[in-house]
Order: C-alpha cells, then sequence, then structure tokens
C-alpha cells in the first residue's frame, strides 16, 4: 500500500510539472495530455472554462507575444482511490507594457488542482488557483509607472497588482478569486474534500 501510494504520488507531481513545462513552452500536443479528456476545467484570473479552450487561447497569447511563466516549488497530495486533489507552491510571472511602461508582475499563491485517475494515468479535471501575494517592478528603473487606485482597489491583495496588470492588457479579470484566507478559499477547500469522498464532482 505504501509504494503503491509512494507511486501515485510520483505521478501526480510529474504531471503538475509537466503543466507548466509544457504549458510555458508552448507544447501543446502533450499540454493537452495532462488534462481530463472530457471535464478538464481551468479557472484563473483571466479565464473560466473547459480545457480545450484553455488550451486555444493559451497558444493564440503565445504566438502574440504575451508572456506568462509559472515557477513551482513545494507539493503534497491527498489521495482517496482514483481521485486526488494536490497543492503546489507556485509564482506566476507575466511581463507586459502599462501606459506604455515595461513592467514585471510576480503573484505567489498555490495551484490547487482535482485530479482523476483515467486508465492508470492521473489527469486533471479542475485547476483553481489560490493567489496569496503579488508585487509589480518596473523592468527599466529609470521609468516611472502610477496606477489608477480605483483600478488598483477592485481586486483582492492577493492579485492586485496581476489583475490590474491584465486588465491593462486587455484581459477581462474575475474578481473575488481565492486568497490565503477568506470564504473564497473556503469553498475551495470544501469542494475538495467533497470531491476526494466522491461527494462532489
Amino acid at each position: 500500500m505504501g509504494r503503491a501510494r509512494s507511486q501515485d504520488n510520483a505521478e501526480i507531481r510529474q504531471l503538475i510539472d509537466n503543466w507548466a513545462i509544457w504549458r510555458d513552452a508552448g507544447d501543446w500536443e502533450r499540454f493537452a495530455t495532462v488534462w481530463h479528456p472530457q471535464d478538464g476545467w481551468m479557472n484563473a484570473t483571466w479565464f473560466q472554462g473547459p480545457a480545450s479552450e484553455f488550451i486555444k487561447v493559451s497558444r493564440s497569447g503565445f504566438e502574440n507575444g504575451v508572456s506568462i511563466l509559472h515557477f513551482l516549488g513545494g507539493h503534497t497530495a491527498d489521495i482517496a482511490g482514483d481521485r486526488a486533489v494536490a497543492q503546489t507552491k507556485m509564482t506566476i510571472n507575466q511581463r507586459a507594457s502599462v501606459d506604455g511602461v515595461e513592467v514585471d508582475v510576480v503573484c505567489t499563491g498555490r495551484f490547487y488542482d482535482f485530479l482523476s485517475r483515467e486508465n492508470e494515468q492521473w489527469k486533471i479535471v479542475r485547476r483553481q488557483p489560490i493567489y496569496e501575494k503579488d508585487r509589480l517592478d518596473v523592468v527599466n528603473p529609470a521609468m516611472m509607472l502610477d496606477l489608477d487606485p480605483v483600478l488598483l482597489g477592485r481586486f483582492p491583495s492577493g492579485y492586485r497588482h496581476l489583475g490590474y496588470v491584465q486588465t491593462k492588457s486587455g484581459f477581462d479579470v474575475k474578481e473575488g478569486l481565492p486568497g490565503l484566507t477568506g470564504t473564497a478559499v473556503e469553498r475551495l477547500y470544501a469542494d475538495g474534500a467533497q470531491w476526494l469522498d466522491g461527494t462532489g464532482n
């Protein structure tokens, strides 16, 4: 039992690593294989929808110079039969131009993933990032950037600057996404518990 659980953990971690590497490298055919083929669903600041559509819009952005990169850290997974919930520390790094000033925005948080085993292979059914903290830096220190406090205040502290930059870049950014604390992340944890005990979809 212990060896089987260890193998499951290793396979899930490999799947999460593959998501970041293949997505950021633009390896779209392999990126598609990490998702559940029917039920894969991606939630992000700028996108909520089926994984197949997420792949299309990510590819379009990649080919048009949108620079969003991911770095992964610590990882844990709770496994119950053919279902699992994984949490992986991550940072989202985006470079963009805001009002003619080139900036880097970095958001730290966790990927919270609902997974299922299909044909002896783990797949991502649903991904919901948890946004814990972010910051904004001007690439050229000689440049100055004045932020609109009204726009900045639309988003919670966990992705305030990321939401600002993405809105300025033309994305429709969702408000009220899970952060380190609060009702949104509590609902997410409840969904994860239901997924593991088989009562949630």
